[in-house]
């Protein structure tokens, strides 16, 4: 099995140039480009992360090209508005912090390693006049223009400047041609124009016969964007998304969802994955492919500690397993992702919290106080994994989980918490 067989079986091959499959068997050099418009990578990045991964094991050498010039300008991508450009510092701070999140994903050592590239490198010594005299004399507006998601910003109006990102990303490739014999740029299929812009560009300046391969972007069952949440982006940063809200994402997917994600994101084999779409059918209750995604991700994006303390609070939160078991930090991201509220300090009266039907209200778990009395009176409250019986209990500073949380749930599935300040 070659890079492109492993993709068409993956579902991850959405279009690609006639002949790549003729040399493919060889070792080649391919890239793609990540803007650092963005203070992390995301799960959408992920994707193409994924493509330079199977690249590079099937003895390719991938190229991750940081947009150092082209996060100066702004791809239209079928935004509905320009968008907001970022400063400099800001960009170069991104740059950096992705870089160091690349380094966890892919391999820069070995007989293959990776590299890094910056396409400011391109263009801090070249001058506006060379610039359009070279590149912007190639292609024409009319080809520009066919591209989709130009022609869907002419009405509403785009600036010349992001007009032009096509022209930089094709020069891009001209480079990295150049300097590197890369043969290949891939990206999502909302990128085709772009890419392929950038093949035609290289035939006409330099003749040579270069490639693009494009994925499917992934729309999900609900018809919702992928990769988002209620509470907004799946980042691949901790302090953006927790390893646990992480680990969650992937464990609650639609089990419509699970074919897709699977072949798209697991390293595991046609085989170990048919198995978990089979078992999903079959016992969807287990989660088991849901679970195997978030095990596998999880520690490969945040690494085997946080996975394990993702799954411990995940365990904790629901009645099973021990609250020691769970680091403090853990345990707050973890209670951050769910319905929460707090307490202050002086409202302890007598070594005394709150009563239990104050502090179900205060999570968010009920409307009213006498809704927290019903479930308590029927049986379905509970503090910190223990069901509590009378409608009057007032917790003490002791009942503090690392003397900072009350962890409270309403029947089997609703948890919540409060945290004392």
């Amino acid at each position: 099995m070659n890079f492109l067989d492993e993709l068409t079986w993956r579902g991850m091959l959405h279009d690609s140039t006639p002949g790549l499959e003729d040399i493919i068997d060889q070792p080649q050099i391919g890239y793609i480009g990540f803007d650092p418009t963005a203070p992390s990578l995301t799960i959408g990045n992920y994707v193409q992360i994924m493509i330079l991964t199977h690249f590079q094991r099937h003895g390719h050498q991938p190229i991750v090209l940081m947009g150092g010039a082209t996060g100066r300008i702004g791809d239209p991508s079928f935004k509905d508005k320009e968008r907001e450009l970022k400063t400099v510092e800001e960009l170069e701070t991104n740059l950096e912090h992705q870089k160091e999140q690349f380094r966890k994903l892919l391999n820069f050592e070995g007989d293959n390693p990776a590299l890094f590239v910056n396409n400011y490198d391109f263009y801090k010594e070249m001058n506006v006049l060379d610039f359009l005299r070279d590149v912007g004399k190639t292609l024409t507006i009319n080809y520009m223009m066919s591209e989709e998601s130009v022609k869907a910003r002419i009405e509403t109006g785009i600036s010349f400047t992001e007009f032009s990102y096509q022209l930089l990303q094709s020069y891009d490739y001209l480079q990295l041609h150049r300097e590197y014999d890369c043969i290949l740029q891939t990206g999502g299929s909302d990128q085709w124009g772009n890419i392929t812009a950038g093949v035609d560009l290289v035939r006409r300046i330099d003749g040579a016969h270069l490639h693009a391969l494009t994925t499917p972007l992934i729309t999900k069952a609900d018809g919702t964007k992928f990769g988002k949440t209620e509470s907004g982006t799946v980042w691949l940063d901790p302090e953006l998304t927790s390893p646990y809200a992480f680990f969650q994402f992937w464990l609650n997917a639609d089990d419509r969802d699970i074919p897709v994600l699977l072949r798209t994101f697991s390293f595991k084999d046609k085989t170990e994955i048919d198995e978990l779409i089979t078992a999903t059918n079959e016992r969807p209750h287990e989660r088991a492919a849901q679970r195997a995604l978030a095990e596998e991700l999880t520690e490969l994006v945040h690494g085997s500690g946080e996975m394990r303390g993702a799954q411990a609070a995940g365990r904790v939160l629901f009645g099973q397993g021990e609250f020691s078991e769970v680091p403090e930090a853990t345990l707050t991201a973890a209670l951050l992702e769910t319905p929460h509220g707090e307490v202050a300090s002086e409202e302890i009266e007598d070594g005394q919290l709150p009563a239990i039907d104050e502090l179900l209200v205060r999570a968010g778990l009920v409307d009213s106080k006498g809704a927290a009395r019903r479930a308590v009176k029927e049986g379905g409250a509970y503090l910190n994994n223990e069901r509590v019986s009378d409608v009057g209990y007032r917790p003490t500073p002791d009942d503090l989980v690392h003397g900072t949380w009350l962890v409270l749930r309403r029947g089997k599935r609703n948890v919540g918490g409060v945290r004392v300040r």
